[in-house]
């Protein structure tokens, strides 16, 4: 009964019901070409105890990231994650909470989204933050269509130095006729931006850098606040929640929005998802920022309330006032970046980068020593870096995989002799394991 949903017996009582006989006879309107006439192809069915072992061996074909010596990035990262993050996000009325629409009975969960959305706005420099997107991409395309609204333009100038799939998102909507997009090239993993000064006119309503940007590289995010303001057009920041706990906040760099990638921040790599999207910016453009938003006022008592503000805009009833189509934000996901920010405070997100950086640099020196890699440009970089591998990436990758390494992240070939691989390095890595992966680089 736990797996069979309808008795024999009250299938026959359904069909005497609505007066048939037979499932046959039930389905006699449907042409016989349609129908399948025969039984599925389905092995017997198992027991419980035949079918737990079943998905065991199928799961055992996962090799968990968390058993091997990780240097991959590229968006998804791994960092420790403190167990008070999980006993949060765990509880029932957080766990099972759907929207707020309510307050009077959705407190907690609207307490624990303004506080998110504070302590984004402390990390970016922003006046505002939302409830959170489904993911980074989502923020960047939603950063490029608010744009368009304020400045009452189309063409959004985009460095090709971003998240690859990021820009393919973006370029999906773009096929809409919603928005124009304009890439432009990168030189030595860093934005060209002589090229990006030339993109940029009176037609352009943002400018969109990344720093760090897909390669790890820290992008000069002033200069381009700088080029985009001359031009009357905004200016988006991509970065890395974890690096700002080190390095100038996107508002103190001239940026308009700021939008990120939400998983380094107490979320598991969980095979690639899900995470969150980070979106925050200036209170001049609150009005048309897309997705919840969570205040802060009293009750008819005097005692401080939570609420979803202004409207829900994404499900406005003129749809042409909506600012977005997102219907829902990533709570739970979100909620654990809270819980980790409490957790770890400003002291420890500092530490936590600092020791990410410095491992980092101490990786790239040691791969650089053993001959089999090359650098790309002399950027300045975070905890991720690219370096051009002398021979066949893939191979390298498949070799260490066997050794109990995830040796970065292979993402291109920029050359017929030389294929791209990046790497990043989180605080969870040792000095002993970042030692003994160098030692099996140098071995092969």
């Amino acid at each position: 009964m736990r797996y069979i949903p309808v008795t024999c017996d009250q299938r026959e009582a359904m069909l005497r019901a609505v007066g048939v006989s037979s499932t046959d006879e039930l389905f006699t309107d449907v042409p016989g070409g349609a129908r399948l006439g025969r039984p599925l192809e389905l092995p017997n069915g198992l027991s419980e105890m035949e079918l737990s072992a079943h998905l065991r061996a199928m799961a055992a074909g996962n090799t968990p990231a968390a058993s091997l010596v990780n240097f991959a990035g590229a968006g998804c990262y791994d960092h420790y994650i403190p167990s008070v993050v999980d006993h949060v996000t765990r509880r029932p009325e957080f766990f099972t909470a759907y929207t707020p629409y309510q307050p009077e009975v959705s407190q907690g969960t609207l307490q624990a989204i303004y506080e998110y959305q504070t302590m984004i706005c402390e990390l970016t420099g922003m006046d505002v933050a939302n409830a959170s997107m489904y993911d980074g991409a989502t923020a960047f395309v939603e950063a490029a269509l608010m744009a368009c609204r304020v400045t009452k333009r189309d063409t959004v100038v985009v460095s090709v130095a971003l998240h690859p799939e990021w820009l393919d998102t973006l370029s999906t909507y773009a096929e809409s006729g919603l928005i124009d997009v304009v890439f432009v090239g990168a030189v030595d993993g860093l934005t060209d931006f002589d090229a990006l000064a030339s993109a940029v006119d009176e037609t352009t309503a943002a400018v969109m850098v990344g720093s760090p940007n897909f390669f790890g590289n820290l992008e000069d995010v002033s200069r381009a606040s700088r080029i985009a303001t001359a031009a009357g057009a905004l200016t988006v920041a991509a970065v890395n929640p974890i690096l700002l706990g080190v390095v100038r906040s996107p508002a103190s760099q001239g940026a308009d929005i700021a939008i990120a990638e939400g998983q380094p921040l107490g979320n598991p790599m969980s095979f690639g998802g899900p995470g969150l999207g980070i979106f925050a910016c200036k209170s001049a453009y609150l009005r048309q920022m897309p997705g919840r938003l969570v205040g802060r006022t009293v009750d008819a008592d005097g005692n401080d309330a939570f609420v979803l503000t202004l409207s829900t805009r994404e499900q406005h009833i003129r749809r042409e006032k909506a600012t977005s189509n997102i219907c829902s934000n990533h709570a739970l996901n979100a909620l654990a970046a809270g819980a980790y920010l409490a957790a770890v405070g400003r002291e420890g997100l500092a530490g936590v980068a600092s020791a990410s950086v410095a491992k980092a640099h101490y990786l790239r020196d040691g791969l650089l020593t053993t001959g089999k890699f090359r650098p790309v440009g002399e950027g300045r970089f975070g905890y991720e870096f690219a370096l051009l591998f002398d021979g066949d990436a893939e191979d390298f990758h498949r070799k260490m995989l066997d050794k109990g390494y995830l040796a970065g992240v292979v993402v291109g070939q920029p050359d017929d002799d030389n294929d791209l691989i990046l790497f990043a390095v989180t605080e969870r890595r040792t000095k002993a394991e970042i030692d003994a992966f160098v030692a099996e680089v140098m071995s092969l």
